[in-house]
């Protein structure tokens, strides 16, 4: 049978869109997905470890407009998706194995040509876990730790692209009634256009005349925009107890340790008396 085993594998986006991929000189039909010879894919043999190592392989192909896309890359699209890869007898489809299951890690390109990471469902396991004791909030704003209804009026307001630069400083209108700062720590999300759901979290936000807003993100957007595409700007949070109070009103929540003595009391000298 050996003769006939062909590797086969199905990657699956966070908006539900799945590709096939085989090895194999044919198309292959099974689990509803055609596995399809002709996208320049390929995975390394995969490398599983004992107890709860984690598996990993990797993925490398050519970019293909009708499957994996530059455009799709760079803006993240493929980033975590699901992943399964089975070996099967293309001669008999039913006949398959499931090898690995993970999602896609590191995605790196060259040209015309793009590698992924391949990680296993075991790694999680490696996680550092249990809680940090620190002065300031370890949740994240909006998540079930911190409860925060980031929907709730004043914390998110909507704006158009006037103008930008790599994707990563933007030049916004329609956006007012909102101190300098507001949104910094916070998230650009773009939503509508090319870049449409693509995001970033804002470095500086800087209220200027009118209904003007300068806003610079850490890292430029992988797809630019438009001018004239629309974003969101949601608050941001620097996690300290003052900012949960004062800003979001939320202090019921706040996550962290604002009381606990500094680092410098521990080393000081207790005097006697």
């Amino acid at each position: 049978m050996s003769e006939t085993i062909a590797r086969a594998w199905a990657v699956t986006r966070h908006d539900g869109m799945v590709l096939g991929f085989t090895d194999h000189d044919r198309s292959l039909q099974f689990e509803g997905i055609e596995f399809r010879p002709d996208s320049g894919l390929s995975a390394r043999a995969v490398v599983q470890g004992s107890g709860l190592s984690v598996d990993n392989t990797e993925a490398a192909g050519a970019l293909s407009d009708s499957a994996i896309t530059e455009i799709d890359l760079m803006a993240g699209r493929w980033d975590a998706a699901d992943v399964r890869l089975w070996d099967v007898d293309w001669s008999n489809p039913e006949n398959r194995r499931l090898i690995f299951r993970g999602h896609l890690g590191e995605v790196t390109r060259s040209g015309a040509a793009f590698r992924a990471e391949l990680r296993g469902l075991s790694e999680p396991l490696n996680r550092t876990q249990g809680r940090v004791y620190h002065p300031r909030c370890s949740a994240s704003l909006g998540d079930g730790q911190c409860k925060f209804d980031l929907t709730r009026p004043g914390y998110s307001a909507e704006g158009v692209i006037v103008a930008h630069e790599d994707g990563q400083r933007f030049t916004l209108s329609g956006i007012e009634g909102h101190d300098a700062a507001w949104f910094e720590r916070g998230q650009l999300v773009v939503i509508s256009g090319v870049a449409n759901g693509l995001s970033g979290i804002v470095k500086r936000d800087l209220a200027s005349a009118g209904t003007r807003r300068e806003v610079e993100l850490w890292s430029g957007l992988g797809v630019y925009p438009a001018i004239g595409d629309r974003v969101r700007l949601v608050a941001g949070c620097d996690k300290r107890g003052e900012t949960c109070r004062m800003k979001f009103l939320n202090y019921l929540n706040f996550r962290g340790f604002p009381h606990l003595p500094p680092e410098d009391w521990l080393l000081t000298p207790k005097v006697n008396r």
